[in-house]
């Protein structure tokens, strides 16, 4: 079984001496249908919150030398087939760290909790306001049963939820190439012919 902690451990200084922020390292089943895993990489870059297509191919290459390198001097990173994805978080990103629940205070997030959270009428699943972390808790508004504190140790995943909100407050993506795309005529068309 890979070792996500280790991975982690390696990937981050790599990020780091881009000037990148590390969110989230994970294996996960490829896409190709070839039994193989894709070692997923989420960063960001501080300023914008986001990575660019050049800034995901900079961090890429960065990652797959480093893990060549260890590769060839013994060390099994990973068993298997395997292809590596590096992405932005996007607008409705994954919450993994402390500073991912403060920083998205005052937005709509969904948390899934640990199998054998709480007690047996303790629900699983919290979505509503995002309030805030102190001392490794979550706390929540959620819309249907209010407020509850959350241990961070204890979270299967979280993310944001895309709101209107969300994408007002997210910084612009970036717009390099948008003279480049091409207009479809077929809509159009159809804009045109409802206008008359």
């Amino acid at each position: 079984m890979t070792d996500i902690a280790r991975l982690t451990d390696l990937i981050e200084p790599e990020a780091t001496a881009l000037g990148f922020d590390l969110v989230r390292v994970k294996m996960m089943p490829s896409e190709a249908g070839d039994g193989g895993e894709a070692l997923q990489i989420m960063a960001e870059d501080p300023a914008t919150g986001q990575l660019v297509i050049e800034q995901c191919a900079e961090l890429s290459r960065a990652v797959s030398a480093m893990m060549d390198a260890r590769e060839e001097a013994g060390e099994m990173l990973i068993e298997g087939a395997y292809h590596l994805e590096v992405s932005s978080p996007g607008i409705d990103r994954p919450l993994t760290r402390d500073k991912d629940f403060a920083d998205w205070a005052g937005h709509v997030a969904r948390i899934v909790m640990d199998k054998g959270f709480g007690d047996g009428d303790t629900k699983r699943v919290y979505k509503g306001d995002l309030i805030g972390i102190t001392d490794g808790v979550i706390s929540i508004d959620d819309a249907k049963t209010g407020p509850a504190s959350l241990p961070v140790d204890q979270i299967h995943a979280a993310k944001l939820v895309l709101t209107d909100a969300l994408i007002a407050a997210t910084k612009p993506i970036d717009t390099d190439g948008v003279d480049e795309v091409s207009e479809d005529t077929e809509s159009s068309d159809l804009e045109e012919k409802a206008d008359n």
